[in-house]
């Protein structure tokens, strides 16, 4: 009877280790609400770089798809010309896909973390309206947009919940879980 009692706590000591060393990969998960003023109907989310990317990043693909991509750099595309209204979210992974009924259009892309802070930046100017220090390292970016059809000229309701989470692969081709089309 010892026995079983000595491997039922050898067992349990065994799953609180492993449980406490899976949490250093861990990060600290928060909640930033956005709330600023870009122009050209984007913004940015990047590790702090300071040069935007090529001038062939929006294509007509890139534009459908209503996020581009590039090293250390992301673009969202936003139905509204001015006003942006989110919230940035840090996640420990990205299982939790919401029922997709209430968003307009979900995309799915990647973004290389090398400086250890991740950005949302204003367009054109690329003024930091929000960092957070991540770890270094490759992350998946979803974007939830909802409320696209309330736009109407500059403004309207619309609505960007993004997403971060560590990236368990390196796949980093964007990926439309729902397609919004006007």
């Amino acid at each position: 009877m010892s026995l079983i009692i000595k491997d039922s706590f050898m067992l349990f000591v065994l799953l609180i280790l492993f449980n406490l060393s899976s949490c250093k990969n861990m990060i600290n998960e928060d909640v930033y609400p956005l709330d600023f003023y870009t122009q050209y109907r984007q913004f940015y989310l990047t590790d702090g770089a300071d040069e935007f990317p090529d001038s062939d990043l929006w294509t007509e693909q890139t534009h459908h798809e209503r996020m581009a991509v590039n090293k250390g750099f992301l673009a969202v595309g936003t139905e509204c010309y001015g006003p942006v209204k989110g919230q940035l979210e840090i996640k420990n992974d990205g299982s939790n896909i919401e029922n997709l009924e209430e968003y307009d259009h979900v995309v799915e892309g990647k973004i290389d973390i090398e400086k250890g802070v991740l950005q949302v930046q204003d367009c054109p100017t690329s003024s930091v309206v929000q960092e957070v220090e991540l770890p270094s390292g490759l992350y998946s970016v979803r974007v939830y947009s909802k409320g696209l059809t309330t736009v109407e000229g500059d403004e309207g309701d619309d609505f960007y919940r993004i997403v971060i989470w560590p990236a368990m692969n390196n796949d980093k081709k964007v990926k439309v879980l729902k397609q919004y089309i006007p």
